[in-house]
């Protein structure tokens, strides 16, 4: 099987931990042992978030004096870097025989996405309430309830051509594992002057989603730090979903910029192949794929063409 895999950012740099490379080299190096297993029996192709790589590279990037901040589509395109760098060398550490390859990916967004008017991505560390009113006040950020906290949210239009994916099905085609379109990609646009990027993060499982459905995967996992998908996720009654259809799990509303692009993601995946995506925990990868953990989402019979 060809397998997708987004790795979410979370599961990289979990709540609460320093941000340091040495924390993040852990926490990969434990993902490349999973993705390590999986990689025995398939083709993987591996994407993964950078909500809080990227929001430290701009806080970074603001505390240099001698120079302007760099924008979102430069900060993308470093943590793409940073992350791939970091995952590749775990994942040949545990494949030794196995071709592995980063690659820096464009992904084209529309220039007057309505997103640009309404940012939901959440990007960066969790702040307390009072100390993310004053940094948005003092930066001119958008911040939102993230949690039990707040993180700044920036614009992320939703991706919409790969640029990069004939190079990507080469590699695939060869069996060499892929990492690719970290972050959601760096999102660009073309202009009379040609291509330029754009101030915005792209969600990642949107991505990964596009990715998948343009190589044929056999099916889209997106790993995070939770379990499953949960119903009525913000109440008393919350419950966890197993095997769900896309008629079903449209039923119910999900949070936005976190779990609500997964739930899309995985609903726009299985309407479009008919294949099968999955949600839940990292360590629960394998389970996933047999269905003994997370949640599964396929495609409704009366959804079929």
């Amino acid at each position: 099987m060809t397998i997708v895999i987004a790795l979410g950012g979370n599961a990289l740099l979990q709540r609460g931990e320093r941000p340091d490379v040495a924390t993040q080299e852990r926490n990969i190096v434990a993902a490349a042992r999973e993705l390590a297993a999986l990689a025995v029996d398939h083709s993987l192709v591996v994407t993964h978030g950078n909500g809080p790589q990227i929001g430290l590279l701009a806080l970074q990037a603001e505390s240099c004096r001698d120079a302007p901040p760099y924008p979102l589509d430069v900060l993308g395109a470093e943590s793409e870097g940073q992350i791939g760098y970091l995952l590749e060398t775990a994942l040949r550490n545990e494949l030794p025989n196995r071709d592995i390859a980063t690659l820096l990916t464009q992904i084209v967004v529309d220039p007057v996405d309505p997103a640009f008017g309404a940012p939901t991505k959440p990007i960066g560390p969790v702040y307390g309430a009072e100390r993310a009113r004053r940094l948005a006040q003092a930066r001119g950020w958008h911040v939102a309830p993230d949690g039990d906290g707040f993180r700044r949210i920036v614009a992320s239009p939703r991706p919409q051509r790969i640029i990069e994916i004939e190079t990507i099905r080469l590699l695939v085609a060869h069996d060499i594992l892929v990492v690719c379109a970290g972050g959601g990609g760096i999102p660009v646009v073309e202009t009379d002057t040609g291509w330029h990027g754009v101030e915005a993060v792209i969600d990642k499982d949107l991505s990964a989603a596009l990715l998948a459905r343009d190589l044929g995967a056999d099916a889209l996992l997106m790993l995070t730090d939770v379990n499953a998908v949960y119903a009525d996720w913000d109440g008393a009654r919350a419950r966890p979903l197993s095997a769900v259809t896309t008629v079903i799990i449209r039923n119910y509303t999900f949070a936005p910029g976190t779990m609500g692009p997964k739930v899309e993601a995985a609903i726009g995946f299985a309407e479009a192949t008919g294949r099968m995506a999955g949600i839940g925990r990292l360590q629960d990868a394998a389970a996933i794929l047999r269905g003994a953990a997370g949640t599964r989402v396929t495609r409704s019979p009366a959804s079929k063409s």
